[in-house]
């Protein structure tokens, strides 16, 4: 089969000789040196991407896209969620109330935030019917003073299904005996686990029927009502769009409040990092110039000869340029394919080092998951193979114009 003189030679000289191993090892390592720069962007990339994937899916799952809120209790929220659903972007429509305040059981104290919902329309708004590992929402009944809560929150009370709680509000009645705090009795109806501790820690749900009792609320009457979008990148300017178009004294909230600066540090993180890792396989990548120098300097009495030959100097750079981009596709496809089957189990092997350890790597108490998330995107993978193979093309370029320019007579005076 008829191949080019550049290939032909280029890849011969890639293989060791006697007289040329040290050359070789060099080249050697810079490949690995490469793979690894390759495989570790591949496997951090494939994390960002899952923390950012969690982020939407399961984090901003559970809490609303956006919320249309008023100072007074709004009494009639179904023609209020009709008018809202008009909207093509909007999903879905429910009502809500919410208040903070204290759960105690046994002398044992958490602070609570308490989103009281209508449980049939929840589930349009929410993944958090996912993740119940006791209950439903379905047992949250009005006037059954009903609560699910998270299973962090029920270890530090210490309570499961059917134990009754107290919720304290951050209100004082005044009676002839004196002021005494606000109090309801509740009922654990429901324990679920989303895997991030501010939710599974600090939030409840109870049926909003309930909670407008104990504000002093008629029982039809709500806070506001939670939106769900189908763009939720779209939530801050639809909300506020719809907020301005309602008759009355309405404001809108949205995610980007809450938990904005959190998704917005992570997909920051991943540029960050990316730029950083590239770096690294920048510096793989150019090893490859002093690799290439070495194999010039010790090639030099070959490189006369062919041109004696009749070779010409865009031949001979070709020749070092197709050694050096040879080393660079090993090097990117080794990486390529380590980096792909670490970043598909990274997740399996860090829980099965948690077990072996008994060590947590990942508190959610600190972090949003309590586990190492992973998820391989092939365009990830397709920019830094491409990028890889570019930086390493780059890097033949000097050596291979050295060596095409030299000068036969000069290299073969003392050979």
């Amino acid at each position: 089969m008829f191949r080019p003189l550049s290939v032909f030679i280029g890849a011969r000289y890639t293989r060791a000789r006697r007289r040329s191993r040290f050359v070789s090892f060099i080249s050697f390592t810079s490949m690995i040196g490469l793979a690894l720069g390759v495989l570790v962007m591949i496997l951090v990339l494939s994390v960002m991407n899952g923390f950012d994937h969690e982020m939407r899916t399961r984090v901003l799952g559970m809490v609303p896209h956006a919320t249309i809120e008023s100072a007074q209790p709004i009494d009639d929220w179904q023609a209020l969620a009709e008018r809202l659903r008009e909207h093509p972007q909007v999903l879905a429509v429910a009502p809500f109330i919410q208040a903070q305040g204290l759960l105690t059981h046994q002398g044992k104290v958490s602070k609570i935030l308490i989103n009281a919902i209508d449980p049939v329309a929840e589930h349009q708004v929410s993944i958090i019917d996912r993740f119940f590992r006791e209950g439903s929402l379905e047992r949250l009944e009005a006037g059954a003073f009903g609560i699910v809560i998270g299973d962090k929150a029920a270890q530090r009370l210490g309570v499961g299904v059917g134990d009754r709680i107290t919720f304290v509000a951050p209100e004082v009645t005044v009676t002839p005996a004196g002021m005494f705090p606000r109090m309801k009795r509740f009922t654990v109806v429901g324990i679920f686990h989303v895997g991030a501790g501010e939710i599974d820690g600090y939030v409840a749900l109870a049926n909003h029927a309930d909670l407008a009792r104990l504000q002093r609320w008629k029982p039809e009457q709500v806070q506001g009502l939670r939106l769900r979008f189908d763009d939720l990148f779209q939530a801050p300017k639809i909300a506020w769009e719809l907020a301005g178009a309602l008759d009355g004294e309405f404001y809108s909230r949205d995610w980007t409040r809450s938990h904005g600066n959190l998704y917005q540090a992570i997909r920051m993180e991943k540029a960050m990092i990316g730029l950083l890792l590239l770096l690294i396989v920048a510096v793989a990548a150019f090893n490859i110039i002093s690799t290439l120098v070495m194999v010039v300097t010790d090639k030099r009495g070959d490189i006369a000869i062919l041109r004696t030959l009749g070779a010409t100097p865009r031949q001979i750079m070709g020749i070092f340029m197709v050694q050096g981009v040879i080393v660079g596709v090993v090097g990117t496809l080794i990486g390529a394919v380590l980096g792909i089957l670490a970043a598909l189990n990274v997740s399996a092997g860090v829980a099965l080092l948690e077990r072996l350890l008994g060590h947590k790597f990942l508190n959610a108490d600190v972090y949003f998951i309590d586990y190492l998330p992973s998820q391989l995107m092939f365009a990830d993978v397709f920019q830094v193979c491409v990028a890889a193979l570019v930086l390493s093309f780059l890097a033949t370029l000097y050596p291979a114009w050295r060596a095409a320019r030299t000068q036969p007579a000069e290299a073969l005076r003392y050979e």
